[in-house]
This record gives structure tokens, sequence and C-alpha cells, in this order.
């Protein structure tokens, strides 16, 4: 294959085969395509879009560059994962991977590092001493069968023509490129070998994709590629200008999901969106046939402890405390400085930048400005307010968790400025709800 062939049809707008993608993906992974031919590629995609028959085999292409995994006859349950384009405070999937296993699937779930504004599971479970999100196969296997989840990071071996494409990306503004946004999605997600596929996709000022019409034309490239490519996915456009859960930081949030675990009495953002995309898990993979029999399901999983278990089961057999549900105390790092973020004057909160509360937890150091920076798992925020509620004079906005007094006080200045306070109610009505739009199929023509 000549490689500046390829880039010159589809700079001209001719769409590419399967074929062609396949041995363009194999050059990405075994080096044959240089970075000056991958960032051209990478920019005629971006001005000339690819079809959704085109985006499939692209997905395909970087699924199969490097180990499929292959469950066939293994499990009595379907394969299920869930994917999240990212936001503040977004620790949905330590919930959604164990519920989804107490309630039948099997969950295989590569999750990913925090880059941006934005947290990674990965960094979360690292908060947990001895977690070792990098097991051999055959420990992942195992705990996979017999756990029913196993949240890791994705390894050398998969989809490793992404990892270096993406990297061409970022230095080469097309890492918004939707349809290579979908292939990088979507390559490392179907490698699992899934039957199924919940995407959440978010929007807001919290969000990756910020543009709610933007955010909607990601969802539905998503859903269509993946049925495409075989995999049963749906989508759910939900909001991110305001808090999800109560915390943004790595051990921070993962304590808020141990407080959630053990209450009798959950609720909130953060538990009911996990509740109900794990509903449509289940109704994607035939463990439920219709999301009220769903969510009865998953109510009483919780109800008698089964989601706990699981996730105690998980951190237990990745190297984790035995004990760590019983004791998270004993075993979360703790930031030296905690301090509030108070206001002079009482007022309602309009609304929050939710974006500079996350660059505030990178500024802390629970963020990565470059791939290869260390994180403090200890740092962040708790306790943030929501819009719609009324703060007194001196009534926290938020706790910073900073590793020195100087870094708390740049922290508390960012949070303050994220709030904006109105001296009126808003309407109710005028607040997004939780699910903005639920996207199952939607055939286009381009991506």
């Amino acid at each position: 294959m000549l490689v500046q062939e390829l880039i010159r049809r589809k700079r001209d707008g001719a769409e590419l085969g399967a074929d062609e993608l396949g041995e363009l993906a194999r050059g990405m992974a075994d080096g044959r395509v240089s970075n000056e031919q991958l960032g051209a590629f990478a920019m005629a995609v971006y001005w000339r879009g690819m079809s959704v028959a085109e985006t499939a085999g692209l997905t395909l292409a970087m699924r199969d560059s490097g180990r499929v995994m292959d469950w066939q006859g293994e499990f009595g349950g379907p394969v299920l994962d869930k994917h999240s384009t990212g936001g503040i405070g977004d620790a949905t999937s330590l919930l959604i991977g164990p519920w989804l296993a107490a309630c039948g699937a099997h969950v295989p779930m590569i999750s990913g590092r925090g880059l941006g504004h934005t947290g990674g599971t990965l960094d979360k479970l690292q908060s947990i001493p001895g977690y070792d999100p990098f097991p051999s196969p055959s420990r992942f296997r195992q705990l996979v069968r017999d756990t029913g989840v196993a949240i890791i990071g994705q390894t050398d071996d998969l989809a490793p023509a992404d990892r270096r494409f993406y990297a061409v990306r970022d230095v080469t503004a097309t890492v918004d490129c939707l349809p290579l946004i979908v292939a990088s999605i979507l390559g490392k997600k179907l490698a699992e070998g899934l039957d199924g596929l919940v995407l959440d996709v978010k929007t807001g000022s919290g969000a990756v994709m910020r543009d709610p019409q933007r955010a909607r034309e990601l969802a539905r490239a998503l859903v269509d590629v993946a049925r495409q490519a075989g995999t049963p996915a749906e989508a759910l456009l939900t909001d991110m200008d305001r808090p999800l859960g109560s915390t943004a930081g790595n051990a921070l949030e993962v304590a808020e999901i141990v407080a959630l675990l053990t209450d009798q009495h959950p609720g909130g953002r953060l538990f009911d969106l996990s509740r109900l995309l794990s509903a449509r898990g289940l109704v994607l993979g035939g463990l439920a046939d219709s999301e009220a029999a769903a969510l009865e399901t998953l109510d009483r999983a919780w109800q008698e402890g089964q989601l706990a278990e699981r996730f105690a089961r998980m951190v237990e057999g990745l190297g984790g405390p035995a004990d760590f549900l019983d004791r998270p105390g004993r075993y979360l790092p703790v930031a030296p400085v905690i301090e509030p973020v108070t206001l002079d004057s009482p007022g309602w909160i309009a609304s929050v930048d939710m974006r500079a509360l996350g660059l505030a937890v990178v500024a802390l150091g629970g963020g990565r400005r470059r791939a290869a920076d260390a994180i403090n798992p200890a740092v962040g925020l708790a306790g943030l307010a929501e819009p719609g509620q009324f703060i007194e004079a001196g009534q926290p906005l938020a706790l910073v968790h900073a590793a020195s007094q100087a870094d708390a006080e740049q922290a508390m200045d960012t949070v303050r400025a994220a709030y904006r306070l109105s001296p009126d109610k808003s309407d109710p009505s005028s607040q997004l709800g939780l699910v903005l739009e639920r996207i199952t199929i939607n055939l286009e023509n381009t991506v």
C-alpha cells in the first residue's frame, strides 16, 4: 500500500475501503506509516469527514490492530460495558461495573486516565493502595469470570494503532475530529468482545463536548458505528453543567462511592445516573425486558448488598485491601490542608463553571497537564454546592483539599470565581434535567 496515495484519495473526498483502512491501522501499529503521514491522514479526515460505513471500517481496523478478547461460551450471561466521554466528579463506572455484574452480566471494563480538566476512572482506583490496574491477561480473565467485573487500564496489546494515532492527533489539532473520536473510543471498547455497550455522552460547561448539538452528533455517531460493527449500543446525552456528585478528586470520589455503597438510603445525581445507565445495559444485554424491570432488578441487588460485595471482591482481586469497604479511612490518602471556600454575601447559586472546577483540581495536583504528569490522589474538592441552592454568608461553597496552604488559597480563588450567585431564586423549570436525550439508532450518511 502506498500511504501517500491513500492520503491523496481521502484528501480528494474518496471513501476508503475496509481493506485499505485495515492496512493503514496495521501500519500505525508496526511503525510502517510515519507520523507525518498519520498527521496528513488525520487532517484529510478532519476536512472531508467519513461515512458511517467508512468510520465503522476504521473502528474495526483499530480494534483488530491488537488483541481482541473472545468470551464465546465462557459465561452464562452477556458481556457488557459503558463508556463516558468525561466530566467532573464522574465516578459512575465504579458503581455501574459491579452493579451490572451483580445482575448477571460480565464486565471487562477498560478504563482510562484523566487528561485535561476531566478525571479518569483509572486514577480514582489507583488511589486504593495495592490496586493493580494492569493484571496479567489470565488474572484479568479469571476475575471477570469469577467476580463478574474487573476495571483495568488499557494494555499495550489492546488497540495499539489507536494509542499511536491519538498521540499524533494531539499535536496536529485533530483531536476533535468526530469520526476519529468515534474510532478511538469504539476501537478500544469493541476489543473487549462486548454483547452490548451503553454510552454516556456529556454536554455542558464541564464536558469535553460543551455544545449540545456537537455532543448529540457524537452520541449518534457512536451508536450508529457500534451497531454497524455488530455491537448493540445506546447513548444518553447527559448534563454536565452542575456537579454529578459532591466531590471532584480521585480519593475523594472513591470515598464518596464507598459512602454510597454502604448507605441504606442512597440518592443524588451520581446514584441516579449510574442506576439508569445500568438499567439500559441490562436491557441491551437481554437481562431485562424493559427499563422498569431492569430498575427493579438493580434495586433488589443494591438492597441485598450484592453491589457492595462485588465491588469489594474486585478491589481485593486486583490487589487492594480485603477490608477496604469496612475501613476506607484507613487506606485512602488524606490531604494535609482542608479549607472551606466561603463568600461574604448570601445568594442563590445561578450557575457553576464546571470546567473551572476541574481545572482547580488539576492545579491542586489531582489531574494532568501532560500525560506523563504524576497525580496526587488526596487533593480535590468536596461538599460542592449546586445551582438552585441558597448560600448564606460564611457557608462553604466547597472544601478544598490541598497539599499546601498556597495551593489551597489559589484553588479557593478559582472556586469562588466559578460560582455565579443571584439575589433571586431561578425558575426551577429553567434547570436542565440529568438526562437530556436518549439515542438508540439514527443511521446517517456521514459522520
